[in-house]
């Protein structure tokens, strides 16, 4: 028995004392169920993810900010803290700013868009009185959708910076504890990273061979029946649906009494389009609060 009970000395040894935190554990969980969602793995240069699945990575990650909040108020943590450290912490704390500024500049894009949106159905409602009005209105939204393409591409060399940053970061002891919740941490950052640059694109006009804005785009879909087919509905999402959409009527709504499936169209998928884009800021504001809490709570760890 003696010979039985020396021989799992060693295996007791392997798990180390971080983990014994009961939140440790379910970071970890968490993080593999993310970075295995379809979100995580999609090709970087398409759109074609919807709003329900943006949506729910969106909550997801927050969630996971909750747990690493927690985790960093635990007494494990704050003992663990020491100013030898400090250089760790500030590096996590500086990953925080560009993501907070990433998550600003989402949710201002979404506010924009809400207002456009709002616009557009005012003016569809008026349809029959003042068709100007629609042709006006579908015009500054598409211009818009023009300025916000520049705004997307910026955000997502941010996002790629922020990823270098991530991968470049050195090996961190696991069995101090405090190096083993910063390396939870950024982890994090960097699934948040991915989960930004999906939310960019899902704002970001569709990928095409010949520019959304283009006639000759417009021109072949109509033709093949794009817009109206199953088979679009497959390719591009909510965003994409009504851009191409809108520029299928855009200087046509005058010349042709016939476009009023294509309005109506339109209404529905702005319809859509609003409620998408009215959660998808919801959840976005959840998780900036998050993610500025996490910093805060940092901040006071380096400063304690």
């Amino acid at each position: 028995m003696k010979e039985m009970n020396s021989v799992h000395i060693p295996v007791r040894s392997i798990s180390l004392p971080s983990r014994l935190h009961p939140n440790s554990l379910k970071i970890e969980t968490e993080l593999n169920k993310l970075k295995s969602r379809q979100i995580l793995s999609s090709d970087s240069t398409t759109n074609s993810l919807g709003a329900e699945s943006i949506q729910l990575g969106v909550t997801k990650l927050a969630e996971l900010f909750i747990s690493i909040e927690e985790l960093t108020h635990s007494p494990q943590t704050q003992q663990a803290f020491h100013p030898q450290n400090l250089n760790e912490v500030e590096e996590v704390l500086d990953g925080s700013v560009g993501l907070i500024d990433i998550c600003s500049t989402a949710r201002d894009m979404l506010m924009a868009m809400q207002e456009h949106i709002r616009d557009l159905q005012s003016a569809l409602r008026r349809k029959g009185k003042d068709s100007s009005s629609i042709e006006s209105d579908v015009q500054t939204y598409i211009s818009f959708r023009k300025r916000a393409k520049k705004d997307i591409t910026k955000c997502l060399a941010t996002l790629k910076k922020l990823e270098n940053s991530a991968l470049s970061c050195p090996t961190l002891n696991e069995e101090h504890h405090l190096s083993y919740v910063i390396k939870l941490i950024k982890e994090t950052h960097a699934v948040a990273v991915t989960i930004f640059r999906s939310v960019m694109l899902f704002l970001a006009p569709p990928v095409t061979k010949t520019s959304i804005f283009g006639w000759s785009l417009i021109s072949k879909l109509t033709r093949s029946g794009l817009l109206a087919s199953d088979r679009g509905e497959k390719i591009f999402n909510e965003v994409g649906r009504v851009d191409i959409t809108l520029c299928s009527i855009h200087g046509q709504i005058k010349k042709n009494n016939d476009a009023v499936f294509v309005v109506q169209q339109v209404k529905e998928r702005l319809k859509t389009l609003g409620v998408s884009i009215q959660d998808l800021e919801c959840k976005l504001n959840c998780l900036f609060r998050c993610i500025i809490q996490n910093r805060v709570s940092l901040l006071n760890l380096a400063t304690a």
